[in-house]
C-alpha cells in the first residue's frame, strides 16, 4: 500500500503537473465576478469542471451551489473542502464588472481554483483507494454579506430563507452529510501578520428613520430632520465605544446610504445599514442592544421615527486546533519550521463561523496577494503561491485526515464539543431577524 507521505507527494506533484490548467481557471473567474446568489457562470465553471472528473455534481444548492463527491474505499468521516463563490462590489478596482460593480477585491477566485484543484490533484493519482470516508468538494454561494435589500426582497419572495450562504446551506440541508470542513482564504501581505484561530461574528442592522418634510430654506421649522436624527444616533454609537470591553473586539460601522430626497427638503426619510461585530455572540448582543438604544436616542432629540431592522449574519469562528496542527505541519512540510503561526484573533468576520459552532473546521490564510483587502489595490501578485499552495495544503491535509482508516479525523471528531445542534443553530438564527419600529411618546 502506498504509504501517507508517498501519497501527499505524489498528489503536489499532480497539481504541478496540471497547474496551468488550475491557474487558468482562477484567472477566469477573476474576469469573470458575480455577487452572492447571483453566481450562475462562477457555478458553471465548478459544475463542468467537476463533471470532467467524474465528481457528478449537485447543483443549484441554495440557488448556485455546487458539490461534488471524492468517495474512500471505505466508509468514514465526511470531509467538505469549501471554496466561496462570490465576489464583492468594488467599483473602483480596475478588473470590476463595468455593469455591476461587481470584483474579486478579496480572493474567493483563488478559493474556487484551489479547491478544484484538490479535485483535481487526488483525482489524478487515484487517491480515494487509500482513504477512508469522502471528500465533498463544495463550492458556496454568497460570502460576503452585500446587497441587503436584494437579498431581502429575495427572502420575501420565498427563494432564500437567510441572506448568507453556509445558513441558507444548513437550512436547506446540504451540510446534514458532512463531519468536517476546511478552506483556505487568500490574505495580503501588506495586512497580515499571522494566521488567527478566531474571528469576529456580526449581525447586520438595516435602519431607517421617518421625520417630516418641509422647505428647508423658508419653514424648516415646520418639518422634522430625519437626517439630524441618523447623525446624533451615530454620535451616540460612536460615545458607546468606550463601554465595550476590549476582550470583545467589537466593531460597529455605519453608513448613511440614503440621506434625504432634495437638499432644498427637510429630510423626511433617511437610511443606514451598520454591521455589529464581536468576538462572542454574547458581546454581539449587548453591543446590538446598545445601537439598538443610540438609534432611538436619535429620533428621540429630534421627535422622528425609527424602524431598526436586525439580521443574523456571522457566528463568531472558531478553528479546530487538532485540524490546525495537522494543517500547519503541512505548511511546515512546504516552507520549513516556524512558517506557520496559529494564534490570535481577526475582527473581520466569515460564515465558516456558523458551521464552526456545529462541525470541527478550519479556516486559514495564504498570505499571496497584496494591497487592502476590499481595496481597489487588491492584487493576487503572487497566482502559483494563490492558486496552487491552497490546493497542495488542502489535499495534503485532506491525506492526513481520511488515509487508512481515518483514525486522525475519527478521533477529532470524537473530542469535539458543538456549541449548538442544526436545530438549536437554525432557531437561533432564526431568532435573530426582528423589526421594530420607535417613536417617541410626544413628538413635535
Amino acid at each position: 500500500m502506498t504509504s501517507k507521505d508517498e501519497l501527499k507527494r505524489a498528489v503536489c506533484e499532480a497539481i504541478d503537473r496540471q497547474s496551468n490548467e488550475i491557474i487558468e481557471l482562477g484567472e477566469r473567474i477573476l474576469h469573470h465576478p458575480e455577487t452572492g446568489f447571483n453566481e450562475g457562470k462562477t457555478a458553471a465553471i465548478v459544475a463542468d469542471k467537476m463533471r470532467a472528473l467524474g465528481l457528478a455534481p449537485q447543483t443549484g444548492l441554495a440557488l448556485t451551489g455546487v458539490r461534488g463527491r471524492l468517495r474512500g474505499k471505505r466508509p468514514g468521516p465526511r470531509l467538505a473542502v469549501i471554496s466561496e463563490l462570490d465576489s464583492l462590489r468594488t467599483s473602483d478596482h480596475p478588473l470590476a464588472d463595468p455593469h455591476t460593480g461587481a470584483a474579486h477585491s478579496c480572493g474567493h477566485n483563488a478559493q474556487v481554483a484551489g479547491m478544484l484543484g484538490v479535485a483535481m490533484g487526488l483525482a489524478a493519482i487515484g487517491a480515494a483507494e487509500h482513504l477512508a470516508g469522502e471528500v465533498i468538494l463544495f463550492a458556496v454561494p454568497a460570502e460576503e454579506f452585500i446587497d441587503v435589500e436584494e437579498r431581502l426582497h429575495r427572502k420575501e419572495r420565498g427563494e432564500i430563507e437567510f441572506l448568507l450562504g453556509k445558513p441558507e446551506l444548513v437550512a436547506k440541508g446540504h451540510f446534514d452529510d458532512i463531519d468536517m470542513a476546511m478552506m483556505i482564504h487568500v490574505g495580503s501581505h501588506d495586512q497580515m501578520t499571522k494566521r488567527s484561530d478566531s474571528s469576529n461574528g456580526a449581525l447586520v442592522k438595516q435602519i431607517r428613520f421617518f421625520g417630516r418634510a418641509s422647505h428647508a430654506g423658508g419653514a424648516p421649522q415646520l418639518g422634522i430632520n430625519a437626517l439630524s436624527a441618523a447623525m446624533l444616533a451615530l454620535n451616540a454609537i460612536h460615545a458607546q465605544r468606550e463601554s465595550f470591553w476590549e476582550k470583545d473586539t467589537i466593531r460597529i460601522h455605519p453608513i448613511i446610504t440614503k440621506g434625504g430626497d432634495a437638499v432644498s427638503v427637510v429630510p423626511a426619510e433617511v437610511h443606514m445599514e451598520t454591521f455589529v461585530r464581536g468576538g462572542s455572540r454574547e458581546a454581539i448582543l449587548d453591543a446590538n442592544m446598545k445601537v439598538d438604544r443610540c438609534l432611538k436616542a436619535g429620533a428621540m432629540a429630534m421627535g422622528a421615527e425609527v424602524e431598526i431592522n436586525t439580521i443574523p449574519g456571522y457566528l463568531p469562528q472558531r478553528n479546530n486546533r487538532a485540524m490546525g496542527a495537522l494543517f500547519g505541519g503541512n505548511v511546515e512540510t512546504m516552507f520549513g519550521p516556524g512558517s506557520f503561526d496559529i494564534g490570535g484573533h481577526r475582527t473581520g468576520s466569515t460564515d465558516m463561523g456558523d458551521i464552526a459552532h456545529m462541525k470541527p473546521v478550519i479556516h486559514p490564510y495564504v498570505a499571496s496577494a497584496r494591497g487592502k483587502t476590499y481595496g481597489a489595490d487588491f492584487r493576487i501578485n503572487e497566482p502559483e503561491h494563490a492558486y496552487l499552495t491552497p490546493a497542495k495544503l488542502l489535499a495534503m491535509t485532506a491525506i492526513d485526515l481520511l488515509y487508512g482508516d481515518a483514525e486522525p479525523a475519527k478521533q477529532i471528531l470524537a473530542d469535539f464539543k458543538p456549541v449548538m445542534n442544526k436545530d438549536e443553530y437554525l432557531a437561533f438564527e432564526r431568532g435573530l431577524f426582528r423589526t421594530e419600529r420607535w417613536k417617541p411618546e410626544v413628538s413635535s
